[in-house]
Formats: C-alpha cells, sequence, structure tokens
C-alpha cells in the first residue's frame, strides 16, 4: 500500500479555503437574492448569511476576494506541477457513462487513491468550469459598467444574473454529491486532511 501523499500540503488548504469561501458565497448570496428575487421564491432567512442586505454584500464580497485568490492559486498549482493533465486528463464519454453506470448498480471502485475515474474527473472539471462562470457572472452583477464587452457575452445584466443563479445551483448540487460521496467513501475524508 503506497504511504506517500496522496495530496499534498497546498492542494489541501486550498480545497477547505475554497470550500468555506463557497459555503460563505452562497449563504450571503441567497440573503442578496431575497432582496431582489429573479424565480417566485425566498431562500429561508435562517440558511441565509448577513442579517440584511449590506451585511450579505460584506460577506459575499469578502469571500470573493478569498476564493478568487485562492481559484488562481489553486489553478496555478495545479498546472505548474503538472497535477491537473495527470489526475483529470484524458476524460472521454465512453468512460464516462461506463462509470456512471458502475456507479448507479454500486460496482464502481474506491481502492486506488491515486487514480480518480472518469466521473470523478468530469465532476472536479465540472466544478472548476462552474466557479469560473460563477467569478465572470459575479462580475458583470457587480460591476456592469465597467465589464460592457463581459456583460454583452452574458445577454446583458438580467441574463448575467440567472446565468450566476444558475451556476450558483449547479454549485450547490456538485456540493451536495461531493459530501455525499466523501461520507459513503469515508477515507476520501481522510485523504483530503491529512493528505495520505
Amino acid at each position: 500500500m503506497k504511504t506517500a501523499k496522496v495530496h499534498p500540503l497546498w492542494l489541501r488548504l486550498t480545497h477547505w479555503i475554497n470550500a468555506l469561501a463557497v459555503l460563505v458565497m452562497v449563504a450571503s448570496g441567497w440573503r442578496i437574492y431575497n432582496a431582489s428575487p429573479i424565480f417566485a421564491f425566498h431562500f429561508p432567512d435562517s440558511i441565509t448569511l448577513g442579517g440584511w442586505l449590506a451585511g450579505a454584500l460584506l460577506w459575499h464580497f469578502a469571500a470573493m476576494w478569498v476564493l478568487a485568490a485562492n481559484g488562481v492559486v489553486y489553478l496555478a498549482l495545479n498546472f505548474a506541477s503538472g497535477r491537473f493533465p495527470r489526475r483529470f486528463l484524458p476524460l472521454h464519454a465512453r468512460d464516462v457513462l461506463r462509470d456512471l453506470g458502475a456507479a448507479v448498480r454500486g460496482r464502481l471502485a474506491h481502492d486506488d487513491p491515486w487514480h480518480y475515474n472518469a466521473v470523478q474527473k468530469l465532476a472536479y472539471v465540472f466544478a472548476v468550469l462552474d466557479l469560473v462562470v460563477l467569478v465572470l457572472s459575479g462580475l458583470v452583477v457587480w460591476k456592469s459598467v465597467q465589464f460592457p464587452l463581459l456583460r454583452e457575452l452574458f445577454g446583458g445584466y438580467d441574463s448575467a444574473r440567472v446565468v450566476h443563479f444558475l451556476a450558483m445551483a449547479a454549485l450547490v448540487g456538485f456540493t451536495a454529491l461531493h459530501v455525499a460521496m466523501a461520507a459513503l467513501v469515508p477515507k476520501t475524508l481522510l485523504l483530503m486532511t491529512r493528505g495520505r
């Protein structure tokens, strides 16, 4: 059995910082959403952060800087170390379908922590791309006048709000699935905590 570190310290730190930043951004974002809802529902105040709109905005912007800086460090170290292509590529549709079928039947092996299956690869690549969409659409919502080209790429301010909301919903879905999988395979949580 390999005893070397599966996850280096920089990866574990950026993972947990990212988890905290996303939690703060989602909870404060729900409070911001409630002040001007896009759809015909509100989030219960008990699961939001900030107390009121201005407080939620302060939390959201504080976490935004943490998420952006942490994301840059995460991506830079992943590519500089060669970890991204080694862990997440290649990614083929047939492999995703095969591993998804195995997962649905409860036959997807998790024996080798050094190897991500195709479903894991797709989920992690999706999460990175979704966070990029969240940041870019969030820039339009925050500073629409300062980013006119970006605003137009999203189809205008209102469309950027919808994209931001849908990308947030996708991230919450990913996070819920990620936590459920960590609960089903607890050694992965240990790996992300201790590295070994």
